[in-house]
């Protein structure tokens, strides 16, 4: 968990406003369905305010042509590639959605409610050949999620943003909280007006 998620600016107000902001800084941030090693739109501190940018969703890996998308909440801060990221360069995923599979492999997409909310990830990044490479945090499954996969995203709210990049303290309690309930649909989800 989490391997694929959905970045939809055509479908979400909220989303559309990230992606040009991302734009804006010259980034060209992959939409649609996001893969591992993607180039991401990604939530940042910048010196006075957040600011969106794009980096690729990943830390290489020790095997050859793999990745690592995800850090656990509960070791993040002892593992030692993980732990100067989380401490220095936290990020936020903005995203529509996230998908995970049963262990038959039937696809789940998760959000909210039955269209494409925005839904924000807790992540961090550090530099690889002097290049950002971005990873997810996952945290035990609550029930929404528990019978399809044992691993989740580590959710924020939207006015916990700014707390998540700055503060400290509020990023270590957060590793320990409670996630959102989410409804889920089987397959790919198709959206109407």
């Amino acid at each position: 968990m989490c391997g694929r998620y959905m970045f939809q600016p055509t479908e979400n107000a909220e989303i559309e406003r990230i992606y040009q902001l991302a734009k804006a800084e010259g980034y060209d941030p992959k939409t649609g369905e996001i893969f591992p090693t993607d180039e991401t739109a990604v939530i940042v501190a910048g010196l006075q305010q957040v600011k969106v940018i794009a980096m690729k969703w990943g830390y290489p890996s020790f095997k050859p042509g793999q990745s690592i998308i995800n850090a656990r909440s509960e070791t993040v801060v002892q593992k030692q590639m993980f732990t100067r990221g989380f401490k220095e360069h936290r990020c936020v995923y903005p995203t529509t959605g996230f998908f995970e599979w049963t262990a038959d492999k039937q696809r789940y997409w998760f959000n909210y409610g039955k269209k494409p909310d925005t839904m924000y990830i807790a992540g961090f990044y550090d530099y690889f050949n002097e290049s950002p490479c971005s990873c997810l945090l996952t945290t035990k499954p609550n029930n929404s999620i528990v019978k399809i996969h044992d691993r989740m995203p580590l959710i924020l709210k939207k006015n916990q943003i700014k707390a998540w990049l700055y503060d400290d303290k509020f990023a270590f309690d957060l590793l320990k909280s409670q996630m959102p309930l989410l409804n889920s649909v089987n397959g790919f989800p198709k959206f109407e007006d």
